[in-house]
């Protein structure tokens, strides 16, 4: 299996996540997709986009502000139960998540323990701080981020950066359907930031303080949840394959009554096999109406949906698909990492779905100080740039390291103009990255050769 380390390093040598602040020590907890990872972050957005929001007559898309009234958060629960088991070093006064330090200790089921049981855990096996120090008793903390609005600084102006997306699209559920006036079943997406204090960030960018997630509220009939919870399911599979992911590191778990959120009935959880353990990558819940019916408590609104066919009124059921992006990518990466040999030397490439790698085509002057040919290709470029949009040029040192380099980022082609171009101004080279065969094709074919190879 890759090791972290490695794919550190590669992610940043190569351009894709930088440490957050870095010049300046950095901050924990934060990251910085550099040129290769945004484009690779914004690729895996648009697919999800493309399967869950474009190619379908039922969904609606959101944006929705980070900044929401705080009884948004009291309303949900988010003020009293969105919290993590935190436990004090008596000595220095850190703090350390309870369950991470369980989980070190070999408690895989950490997370489903109370506090009470941490802390009996945790004097059981004599377990101390980093620092060697005795620990105090373990305490939920709330996680979500505040910080002040407007002029004045005290209680009243405080809010909360969001802790979810979700949220969002349950106090604009009433403007969707005033708007759009959807009919049953539909669903509400929304992609954007969310933050978290978490105290002991790790793993890289796994759990981190500023994440962006993709998700969706799917509005149901009570009735239906059992069929469109399998629908979804499904639907969340299709799409993790389509991206590249290995899907034999990829499981199904189903959360047990206890170790469920407050707002669900049913929840599994996909979890992927990263080099620091089996965790939970995705996530699938059916929020019954929970949300809505809280929202309409708190905010005296009527949170509800008229069938026109039947002239029945209830309140919507919710099945929620959430997503996380960065989890999504630091997936994405792992599965694509592969080591082989290739002309006698060890070879570095991400074998990675076209759809989403950064570039889908380099193209190449076989030498950069031939006129003639650096001028051939660059016509090449720019006609294979305006049709496919993500085809960068490089002619940095001799063919066979621009080979590596595209093989290393993960470019599933690379375009090679030589003096045979210039001979016949027909045929350039195509190099396919996965096997490193090479093929003559015509130029006034390359469009439709590239549209069937990348759509594969």
């Amino acid at each position: 299996m890759t090791t972290m380390e490695t794919l550190v390093s590669l992610a940043k040598r190569r351009g894709f996540i930088f440490p957050g602040s870095e010049i300046y020590g950095g901050l924990a907890g934060t990251y910085d997709y550099g040129p290769l990872g945004s484009l690779l972050k914004e690729n895996i957005k648009q697919s999800w986009l493309k399967k869950f929001v474009h190619s379908r007559t039922d969904m609606y898309l959101v944006d929705a502000a980070i900044l929401m009234n705080p009884k948004v958060w009291e309303a949900t629960g988010h003020v009293d139960e969105f919290n993590d088991p935190l436990v004090d070093d008596l000595k220095t006064n850190k703090r350390y998540r309870a369950d991470h330090l369980l989980e070190e200790h070999g408690i895989t089921d950490a997370e489903s323990l109370t506090p009470k049981e941490m802390t009996a855990k945790i004097q059981e096996l004599g377990i101390k701080s980093p620092d060697g120090n005795e620990l105090g008793e373990v305490r939920q903390f709330n996680m979500m981020l505040s910080t002040k609005i407007g002029a004045a600084d005290d209680s009243a102006s405080t809010t909360y950066l969001r802790p979810e997306t979700a949220q969002g699209i349950f106090v604009n559920y009433k403007n969707v359907v005033d708007s759009m006036s959807p009919k049953m079943p539909f669903g509400i997406a929304q992609t954007g930031k969310a933050f978290r204090n978490e105290i002991t960030p790790r793993d890289f960018i796994f759990r981190v303080r500023e994440i962006e997630q993709m998700e969706i509220e799917y509005f149901i009939h009570p009735e239906k949840w059992e069929d469109y919870f399998v629908y979804w399911h499904d639907e969340m599979l299709e799409w993790m394959e389509s991206i590249g992911l290995d899907m034999t590191k990829v499981h199904d778990v189903e959360i047990d009554e206890d170790a469920r959120a407050h707002y669900s009935k049913r929840t599994t959880d996909f979890e992927f096999d990263f080099p620091f353990g089996q965790k939970e990558l995705y996530g699938l819940a059916y929020r019954t109406d929970y949300d809505l019916k809280k929202h309409t408590e708190f905010s005296k609104q009527k949170l509800q949906y008229t069938d026109q066919s039947t002239n029945e009124t209830f309140v919507p059921h919710v099945i929620e698909p959430s997503f996380g992006l960065d989890r999504s990518v630091l997936a994405v990466l792992l599965s694509a990492y592969r080591e082989d040999e290739m002309n006698g030397e060890k070879r570095i490439f991400l074998k990675l779905a076209p759809q989403i790698a950064p570039y889908k085509i380099a193209v190449s002057p076989l030498l950069k100080n031939k006129e003639q040919l650096v001028e051939k290709a660059r016509d090449v470029f720019i006609a294979l740039k305006d049709t496919f949009g993500n085809v960068v040029w490089d002619d940095n040192g001799n063919i066979g390291k621009r080979y590596r380099r595209q093989d290393e980022i993960g470019t599933p082609f690379c375009v090679v103009v030589d003096f045979e171009t210039l001979e016949d101004d027909t045929g350039v080279t195509v190099r396919d990255r996965d096997t490193g065969e090479q093929e003559r094709v015509m130029v006034e074919e390359m469009e439709d050769y590239f549209m069937d190879k990348l759509s594969q």
